[in-house]
């Protein structure tokens, strides 16, 4: 009995500390990587601002947030974060195409080099970059930070009821010696780690949350949205046409423009998409998005680029790759062995801050030994 509860402890850990993180987190690479190869499979270039068009979309997000903390408005239990998500959508699509009508498009006119054109991209990130950190700065911002109102702007008794005890605090403002409410919006839980503790007696908890949730399943009907476009519609198909033979696609009476414009609309969404929702579950950091770069990078390659169906396999695996080289299995090794072997050390390949160093070694073993990925994409 208690080494079958040893073994389900061991299986919570895993799930909490390993499988869910990597589905959320390999949701959001997925989400990246489809606007990149994207972007690779119509106009054949790597595009290196993708993860600054993510920041911009996630900022944009942040910004609708912070307009409603201003106003005292609170959107409990759905995260203000996805209610600003569809206006994010559509001024993150706006900026690309606008890049791309301003910088990419001279480039294209005049035939260049894809590896100018990726130079170009690179300005343009560097670009983006500098602009997120001038309008927010460059420290990390939650999107569920502590606000502070006047006493008299609120029923206290009503926001509690709402929000919980646990989030209000009532203190006096020694400035103006008035009353003020500082307020913690809480993110709202299916059921808590506690709960679930005392619910199966088990030392390890799980809770679920509704932004982890709503990643993946966003996710997964985008995934299926992009599918059905991609295949049914007769814009996706020009656009898969154009990407496989553009001078047979040409010939055919499809419209380059068209394409090219409906490409950055939709890289533009999905990088709004994809960067809100990793902000929603680990803050907003331009500089965090810079980064991640390398790991969409990684799974656009993995799966083979321009291989929309590649870009999500390849977003998993990257992500369940880098928590499962960097994850500390001291506590589950000390489940499953015999209490005379329990383990004092930490037990993990690598430490988390070496994560990114995990996608550069994948990126560089896929492009050694299977350079066209794992559904036969285009190569770099």
């Amino acid at each position: 009995m208690e080494y079958s509860t040893d073994l389900l402890n061991a299986l919570l850990w895993s799930f909490n500390f390993l499988i869910l993180p990597a589905i959320t987190y390999g949701s959001t690479l997925a989400l990246g990587a489809l606007g990149v190869t994207l972007i690779f499979g119509i106009l054949r270039f790597a595009h290196f601002a993708h993860g600054d068009m993510m920041a911009f979309g996630a900022m944009l997000s942040l910004i609708g947030v912070e307009l409603l903390n201003h106003f005292g408005i609170f959107t409990y239990p759905i995260p203000a974060g996805l209610i600003f998500l569809p206006i994010a959508m559509v001024l993150t699509a706006l900026l690309a195409i606008v890049l791309d009508k301003t910088i990419y498009q001279y480039y294209r006119s005049i035939k260049s080099p894809p590896v100018v054109v990726v130079m170009v991209s690179m300005g343009v990130m560097f670009l983006l970059n500098g602009l997120t950190r001038l309008i927010k700065g460059p420290e990390l911002t939650p999107f569920n930070e502590t606000r502070t109102f006047p006493a008299h702007q609120f029923d206290v008794e009503q926001l509690m009821e709402r929000l919980g005890e646990r989030a209000i605090q009532i203190k006096t403002d020694f400035s103006t010696n008035q009353e003020v409410v500082r307020v913690s919006e809480p993110e709202f839980v299916f059921f808590t780690v506690r709960q679930f503790k005392e619910a199966v007696g088990t030392s390890e908890g799980f809770g679920l949350d509704l932004i982890q949730l709503s990643t993946v399943v966003l996710a997964v009907t985008i995934f299926a949205a992009l599918y059905w476009f991609l295949t049914y519609t007769w814009t996706g198909k020009s656009m898969r046409a154009y990407s496989d033979n553009e001078d047979l696609a040409l010939l055919s009476g499809i419209n380059p423009k068209r394409v090219v414009f409906v490409t950055w609309l939709i890289a533009g969404s999905l990088a709004a998409v994809a960067g809100t929702m990793y902000g929603l579950d680990k803050g907003y950091k331009p500089f965090t998005y810079f980064q991640m770069i390398l790991p969409i990078f990684a799974a656009t390659i993995v799966g083979g680029i321009g291989r929309p169906q590649g870009a999500i396999l390849g977003g998993y695996l990257v992500a369940f790759s880098e928590i499962m080289i960097t994850a500390n299995y001291k506590k589950v090794a000390n489940y499953l062995l015999p209490e005379k072997l329990e383990i004092a050390s930490n037990l993990q390949l690598l430490g988390t801050e070496y994560k990114f160093s995990v996608s550069f070694l994948i990126l560089l073993l896929v492009l050694l030994f299977r350079p066209t990925g794992l559904f036969r994409g285009k190569v770099l």
